[in-house]
């Protein structure tokens, strides 16, 4: 019994003439630059691409309207995931648990330079995990400009640090990221599979984020201080108040218990029988019912410009699909790769990665879903471990450039607004790009190493 909806196709799709296919790519590929452009909003690029490409298909014949409804009913549960946990989040989030867990952190660390980084580095990665990477981002992009605010830090090193390593955190569970999303609801990969296969490689590549960040920003932090700057900072620290964000105790710790309820739910969903989407839903039921204010408001907060970007997405890569255009790129990838692993694994690496540090990470998992089902529906091709390399290195492509994942876009644009800084291609490609390259290649060798040895589970 299936329990993730999955991406088939009922009818086989006729392939339509070369003109068609390119002219159907040229649109798409016009669409992800207006996404990858900071002056066109990526939600209107992306609704834009679908309404052009629907009227084209009208106008071709290739489909009737109603066709339009099935790409989107495919992926209802993502839209579920999505706004289940965006209310959960910020009902959570005004209890004050977040900012009282921030407080905590900075008095355990004692403000100490090397410990601090360290630990937010870790923090990230717990955050992103558990919360998503939205969620996370917005809250511990706060947490540092306060921290090194009070601290008289460099925030630019901590906000990359934490902007980067969240990437890690992306790929540690089914819900963490985006794209996790999507590749495992197409491929039906249980929330356990993720603790087995992905977390592992996740805590490597932070483990290779944490080493070169330090390397990188060895002088742009008081690494070492003394005993007499290690006190300052401990009476300094004294004076912050991890409660003050907290109006109501009981709410607080209700909301820290619906939330670990939901996180449990997430683990045991295939085995209660019911989708991820439903136990988002019933985690964001709970804490309106039980520690939300402003219901309204908290609805008010969930991202629906994300949504209509999904919606627009899914359209888009539709109507491409719908041409035989995506799997006559699978056609040409097997035909390279010979069928062979060793050329296939790298091959979809490498391009994911390099796609979504230009693009965004989001829309090249939706067109490579597809690909990899075309790929592998040959039966000497496994799925699983393309679908592995496409959930990691779709996330870790994220740390190439200032506009690959959406950690680097909120990291770069609170350093703007709250802290005057401007960080260039230049320098972030130095530092991301290189953990990237790092990243990637030792995820590609980590799929390949897990295949050759039997420790992928199946599907």
């Amino acid at each position: 019994m299936h329990l993730l909806a999955s991406a088939i196709e009922e009818t086989p799709i006729e392939p339509q003439s070369a003109g068609i296919m390119l002219l159907f790519a040229a649109v798409m590929m016009a669409t992800y630059v207006g996404v990858a452009a900071e002056r066109f909003h990526k939600t209107v690029a992306a609704l834009c691409g679908a309404i052009v490409l629907v009227a084209l298909s009208l106008m071709l014949g290739l489909f009737e309207f109603p066709k339009v409804y099935d790409f989107l009913k495919e992926d209802l549960n993502i839209f579920g995931v999505i706004i289940g946990t965006g209310i959960l989040v910020d009902v959570v989030g005004k209890s004050g648990l977040f900012h009282f867990i921030s407080m905590w952190i900075v008095r355990l660390t004692g403000g100490r330079a090397a410990t601090l980084f360290l630990t937010l580095c870790i923090v990230t990665f717990l955050f992103v995990a558990v919360l998503t990477i939205v969620p996370a981002m917005l809250i511990l992009s706060s947490l540092v400009l306060v921290i090194c605010r009070s601290l008289g830090y460099k925030p630019a090193p901590l906000m990359l640090s934490v902007a980067i390593c969240a990437n890690s955190g992306a790929i540690a569970t089914f819900a963490s990221g985006l794209p996790n999303i999507m590749i495992g609801t197409a491929a039906g990969i249980p929330y356990t599979q993720f603790l087995q296969m992905s977390l592992p490689y996740a805590a490597i590549s932070l483990v290779i984020a944490i080493i070169v960040l330090r390397i990188m920003f060895r002088n742009d932090l008081p690494w070492k201080q003394s005993a007499s700057e290690k006190e300052d900072l401990r009476q300094q620290i004294e004076s912050f108040d991890p409660w003050a964000m907290v109006e109501d105790r009981k709410v607080l710790y209700r909301s820290g218990s619906i939330l670990l309820a939901t996180v449990v739910g997430f683990v045991f969903a295939q085995q209660l029988g019911v989708g991820m989407d439903f136990i988002a839903m019933v985690g964001a039921t709970a804490a309106l019912l039980f520690a939300g204010k402003g219901v309204e408001d908290a609805i008010g907060k969930v991202n629906w410009t994300v949504i209509m970007f999904f919606m627009g997405l899914f359209v888009i890569i539709g109507c491409v699909k719908q041409t035989g255009a995506l799997a006559f790129v699978a056609e040409q990838v097997v035909a390279l790769s010979g069928n062979r692993m060793e050329m296939l694994i790298p091959l979809l690496g490498g391009f994911s990665a390099i796609a979504s540090s230009i693009v965004d990470n989001i829309p090249v998992a939706a067109t490579l879903i597809p690909i990899v089902q075309d790929i592998s529906a040959s039966p000497e091709v496994p799925a699983e471990p393309l679908w592995w390399t496409l959930i990691i290195c779709c996330n870790l492509g994220g740390n190439g450039t200032p506009i690959g994942s959406i950690s680097c876009v909120i990291a770069i644009y609170a350093l703007k607004r709250e802290a005057n800084q401007h960080i260039g291609w230049g320098t972030f490609l130095k530092l991301g790009g290189t953990i990237m390259l790092v990243q990637v290649i030792g995820a590609i060798i980590y799929v390949m190493l897990a295949y050759e040895n039997d420790l992928i589970p199946s599907l």
